[in-house]
């Protein structure tokens, strides 16, 4: 890797995936207070809500990751709008 053209908190990462609880460790400049234990080491965590082990376009099955209502939201307004219940 050439020195000197990568930012100086360009670090090892873990990823932790909130709707299977997957993890996997890369290098990223994402700001985290978080640590977390990971194959023996501590590393930084930074939580994210899907990854490719838990979206559908991966893992070829159909999963609805509805994490603050929104297809429920979305229902009722499509029922306001059209009279439909």
């Amino acid at each position: 890797m050439k020195k000197g053209i990568h930012p100086e908190n360009y670090r090892p990462v873990v990823f932790r995936d909130m709707s299977n609880g997957d993890m996997f460790l890369t290098r990223s400049t994402c700001k985290t207070t978080e640590t977390v234990e990971f194959e023996g080491e501590t590393y930084p965590m930074v939580k994210v809500e899907i990854s490719s082990t838990s979206h559908p376009f991966y893992t070829g099955k159909s999963k609805l990751v509805d994490t603050a209502g929104r297809v429920d939201r979305f229902m009722s307004r499509y029922a306001k709008s059209t009279g439909k219940k």
